[in-house]
């Protein structure tokens, strides 16, 4: 299985690089491509003439290379923290840069079509407050709705999101996580 990894943390001694680790480690025997996107120092800002070039096909050269490691793989997974409620600018950027109009989705008579189908897509979202509060505020269906499964769907994939809740904090399982980030992994990879 061809699987690639999405990166978004500027921090190699977090844990969401741990994440990464692990994840990696869990897709020993597949073909695994990791793209961290500060460590490529990806540009995160679509500016008027790109977006609009992407509905005639002509893409610029670095988003045509990341959608060409998304044409090959069968799982993706994205790693990264949740802030201010969203991606972090760098990941955001990325998805908006290459999830674009003939790739990811189109028009179609009666509604828009995810053209990424049968592809599978995995989130690991480090959140600061435990699961349970977001869930009590109602924030955990939300960020599903919204991150997790209505973007990917959209896009035409089926989506597994993994909210990893009360990250640095001292009392944290971090063992119970990165084995819950492995079992993920082992299933999506069959």
């Amino acid at each position: 299985m061809n699987h690639l990894i999405i990166y978004a943390h500027p921090n190699a001694q977090s844990f969401n690089h741990a994440i990464l680790e692990n994840v990696i480690a869990a897709s020993k025997g597949h073909d695994v491509h990791v793209r961290n996107l500060f460590e490529l120092n990806f540009n995160p800002i679509l500016d008027w003439q790109e977006a609009i070039e992407t509905f005639s096909g002509k893409l610029a050269a670095d988003v045509a290379i990341e959608q060409s490691f998304w044409k090959k793989a069968d799982l993706i997974t994205l790693i990264y923290p949740l802030w201010w409620m969203g991606f972090p600018a760098i990941l955001k950027g990325y998805l908006d840069r290459v999830l674009t109009y003939g790739f990811a989705y189109e028009n179609g008579k009666n509604e828009t079509i995810g053209l990424l189908k049968g592809k599978k897509i995995q989130q690991f979202v480090t959140m600061g407050n435990s699961n349970q509060k977001y869930t009590e505020k109602g924030f955990l269906q939300s960020l599903d709705h919204t991150l997790g499964n209505g973007l990917f769907n959209f896009c035409g994939m089926e989506a597994d999101v993994h909210f990893l809740g009360a990250v640095g904090l001292k009392t944290t399982d971090y063992e119970a996580l990165l084995n819950q980030v492995k079992q993920a992994c082992l299933t999506n990879l069959k």
